[in-house]
């Protein structure tokens, strides 16, 4: 099949840029300028300099050519749906069907091959200088209290499932009772999450437990496995990360993951209202714990139109009597400002934030009137706050800790409970939990269990956000649709009664109208 004349063009100067000149045979020309483009060719010949002038700094090869003397085609490829270059725009369905094709891409294949490096500088860190090691935990599990909801697997057993583990969390505990002090693990972890935008049912962490760790000692192993990762393409980052409280977070930027690349910090200005005649402003001062905030947008007058005005408008009342209202009016402000020419948050910086002093627990938002941990069922109270535990729990700070880059969480840890008497009260009287799906963790923590704590980082957001990747979808090989689904395989998909007999399973089909009634 021959090429049409502008892939003819395109091929030839491929060859020429790579340094390959057809200077032999005229068979070898006609041979190569039939192959259709994406082909998979083998060429032979000899290798020398190029001519002073004719290099190509761009390419690793660029110092020198090839003159073809054989030219062999091992696989014609067929018409693809899509050209291979990174310009083309294509849609994320067609990406996703046609991945192996779309990992071709000098993107993509620059994102892979640079999580490659971090990874295995993570490696060479942890392991080798620090003393780490690395164990792979269980993927078949049981449920874990609280947290994300768990994928289930069924068994041969009737009426059993096994869950997959949303983390290691169980398992790297137990590790440090039983004696491998310092864990990591790149750890592959899942959650039944549904449709959420930029979240993938599997996903990678990476893992990290220590014994005998406070706090800082965590942070400040994670600065130095930053620092020792990073690609030096993208500049050193300074250590030791800022830091800033809870409360300070949402007080200042009315987020726990506050991008500090910009201010436009929320101000409070109630006392300067308090004076003032408009009455819906005093009405919102005369409940208790009622304040007035506000935003100082820079040259807004001059950036912001009508419309931008009117969608910040909508925003608020949307958003009205939550907590994280005005953060999210921060980044919306930010986003209007910078599409209508202003510079203000620099894509090239990498700012770093530890956030700390997290509540213990927070109210269920299905029922304020209980209780559900912040972070997990594990984490230990504020030194300080301990005896609140048993008095008013709602009062309690943890020894839970995130890690923020450019206004995402990209990482998120605490010290644990190593008490078995503390874990039992947390889970049966604060959660109202059943404690026997955890026997196993109660027993070991009556086993001699030393003081430990940990982290994990989310891998897939570090890179996307290290390479500027738009999702995370862009640094995983094979990842999964925004509805969960991998459109190259077509899974999830049916299976047949006959293989879901040895696990004591029926699907029951419904039509709409009993689905009505």
């Amino acid at each position: 099949m021959a090429l049409e004349l502008g892939a003819f063009v395109q091929f030839f100067e491929f060859l020429r840029d790579v340094g390959i000149f057809l200077q032999a045979h005229s068979h070898v020309r006609k041979l190569l300028s039939n192959a259709p483009v994406e082909s998979v060719v083998r060429v032979t010949g000899i290798v020398s300099s190029r001519p002073p002038g004719q290099e190509n700094p761009k390419m690793p090869t660029g110092d020198i050519e090839v003159k073809v003397e054989t030219a062999e085609i091992l696989n014609s490829c067929k018409k693809l749906p899509f050209e291979i270059k990174d310009f083309i725009k294509k849609s994320e369905a067609l990406r996703m069907q046609y991945r192996y094709l779309d990992l071709r891409s000098f993107q993509l294949q620059y994102n892979l091959r640079l999580r490659s490096q971090i990874v295995m500088r993570m490696r060479e860190y942890l392991c080798n200088l620090h003393g780490f090691v690395d164990v792979e935990t269980p993927t078949l599990f049981k449920r874990t209290p609280g947290g994300a909801k768990e994928f289930l697997v069924p068994s041969r057993e009737a009426g059993k499932f096994y869950s997959l583990p949303q983390s290691p969390q169980q398992f790297k505990q137990l590790l440090m009772v039983g004696g491998v002090d310092r864990y990591f693990q790149v750890a592959r972890c899942y959650r039944d999450e549904g449709s959420r935008p930029d979240r993938q049912p599997e996903f990678t962490q990476i893992d990290i437990e220590m014994s005998f760790v406070d706090q800082a000692g965590i942070q400040g192993l994670i600065e130095g496995l930053l620092q020792y990762s990073w690609p030096q393409e993208r500049g050193a980052i300074t250590t030791p990360f800022p830091s800033m409280t809870y409360e300070e977070a949402l007080a200042d930027y009315g987020t726990d993951k506050p991008d500090t690349r910009f201010g436009m910090k929320i101000v409070d200005i109630s006392d300067i209202l308090r004076r003032s005649d408009i009455q819906f402003v005093q009405n919102a001062l005369s409940y208790p714990h009622g304040t007035v905030k506000a935003i100082c947008i820079p040259q807004g007058v001059r950036y912001l139109k009508n419309k931008d005005l009117e969608s910040l408008k909508e925003s608020a009342k949307s958003q009205f009597n939550q907590c994280s209202a005005l953060g999210s009016l921060r980044l919306e402000s930010a986003d209007l400002l910078e599409a209508a020419g202003m510079t203000l948050r620099d894509p090239t910086a990498f700012h770093f934030l530890w956030v700390v002093d997290f509540p213990l627990f927070l109210p269920k938002e299905e029922n304020p009137a209980e209780l559900e941990s912040a972070h997990h069922p594990f984490t230990a109270p504020h030194p300080v706050d301990t005896n609140l535990l048993y008095s008013d729990p709602t009062k309690v700070r943890s020894q839970h800790y995130d890690l923020v880059l450019n206004g995402n969480e990209i990482g998120g840890g605490s010290i644990r409970i190593h008490n078995a008497e503390q874990q039992r009260f947390v889970l049966e009287k604060v959660l109202k939990e059943d404690s026997e799906v955890l026997s196993h963790l109660l027993e070991a923590l009556e086993s001699g269990a030393p003081p430990h704590g940990g982290i994990a980082l989310g891998l897939d957001r570090l890179i996307s956000l290290i390479v500027g990747a738009p999702s995370i979808r862009d640094v995983i090989a094979f990842p999964k649709s925004f509805r969960g689904r991998d459109l190259m395989g077509n899974a999830p998909d049916y299976v047949t009664p006959e293989e879901l007999e040895p696990y004591h399973i029926q699907v029951s089909w419904l039509d709409k109208a009993e689905l009505a009634g």
